[in-house]
């Protein structure tokens, strides 16, 4: 099993910054992935950045003003959220994917709330 704990949201004015961090517990190997996924009310839940193997990919709204990293010793993930805006307002979810004989599982976090004023 898999056990993953975000920290880090809170409120923040338009322009300003916010670092997430999600802790993972249990049976974790370096070749899963790990991510971030945001839903803001009334939305579908979005993708938002996800590392594998030391490769990082994001959704293109947030490019060059997130960075995805990842500490494996730790299995800690972070999402480094610079030049925020309104539209990043969501509630943000931390994702990692084991990809096994069976196929892909996905275990999810409680989510961490990011407010974002104008």
């Amino acid at each position: 099993q898999v056990q993953l704990v975000e920290s880090g949201g809170g409120l923040v004015q338009a322009g300003g910054s916010l670092t997430l961090s999600c802790a993972a517990s249990g049976s974790i190997s370096n070749l899963d992935a790990m991510g971030w996924y945001r839903q803001a009310p009334g939305e579908q839940r979005e993708w938002v950045a996800t590392i594998s193997s030391g490769i990082a990919n994001y959704v293109g709204s947030v490019k060059g003003r997130f960075t995805i990293s990842r500490d494996n010793a730790k299995n800690t993930v972070s999402l480094q959220m610079n030049n925020l805006k309104p539209e990043d307002a969501a509630v943000y979810t931390c994702n990692l994917v084991k990809w096994g004989r069976w196929g892909k599982t996905d275990y999810w976090g409680q989510g961490t709330q990011v407010t974002v004023s104008s």
